[in-house]
């Protein structure tokens, strides 16, 4: 701690947090938007330990702990989904070294297979790591697939259905074409999947093998314009929905 043993004024940690200047955390503050450990806060003298204390705004967590990194790399194709790669193949944590300096506690938030391309998260957050990952939070993934016509005019419905896999039946939350050319349809998938290769399987069910395969959202982090093989750390608002969406 930097002022006394009784901590840190919270407008002055929710200010340095990046949430809002500490005028404007007052007024959060002042309307019960900002809770400390479950509670919400409103008196202006309240103190805080940043490393102890577990801040949320309007139900987002703040993370205090400049240590704390959250990253987004767009995958291109043919890049494996590991920190490192005994057979020297290019992999995420190359791109990390490069870029951030060091891959040191960092997690890929699951994986992508090498053929997938698209949004891969990382943080040196492990517990949020795991819970983005665990089945029981539902955390959507938004697909890209590109496909070959003809296309059943049933085939959203089947998926939304679901098919029976090897492993076990799967199904999509949502599906929708996005554009045609020729003799290539391009569609987007929402699904709370996260097993192996579960949207190119799903569709090789159904008998329409995926020909590219690009990963444009996780939970409320979108990919955007962020130009392929770049690295970007995540802004405070999707950090806190992040968090959010799985209960920390």
């Amino acid at each position: 701690m930097t002022e006394g043993e009784q901590g840190i004024r919270l407008q002055k940690v929710l200010a340095e947090a990046g949430v809002a200047s500490r005028r404007q955390a007052e007024i959060l503050m002042r309307q019960g938007r900002v809770e400390v450990d479950g509670e919400v806060v409103q008196e202006m003298g309240r103190r805080v330990d940043p490393d102890v204390n577990v801040i949320h705004v309007d139900g987002a967590r703040v993370v205090t702990d400049v240590e704390t990194v959250h990253l987004a790399l767009n995958k291109p194709e043919g890049m494996l989904s590991t920190m490192w790669d005994e057979h020297g193949r290019r992999c995420v944590g190359d791109v990390v070294l490069e870029k951030a300096g060091s891959t040191k506690g960092l997690f890929h938030v699951g994986r992508l297979d090498a053929a997938t391309e698209g949004l891969l998260l990382l943080t040196n957050d492990g517990e949020l790591a795991n819970r983005l990952m665990h089945p029981s939070y539902e955390i959507p993934k938004t697909y890209l697939a590109e496909i070959r016509t003809p296309i059943a005019k049933d085939l959203g419905k089947q998926l939304r259905t679901g098919v029976e896999l090897d492993d076990g039946p799967a199904a999509v939350d949502s599906f929708r074409v996005i554009d045609r050319s020729g003799s290539r349809v391009m569609v987007e998938v929402v699904l709370h999947e996260g097993r192996n290769r579960i949207v190119r399987r799903i569709f090789e069910a159904v008998d329409k093998p995926v020909e590219r395969l690009v990963r444009t959202a996780v939970g409320d982090v979108h990919l955007g314009n962020q130009r392929v093989g770049t690295l970007r750390r995540l802004g405070r608002d999707e950090v806190g929905a992040l968090y959010k969406a799985v209960g920390l």
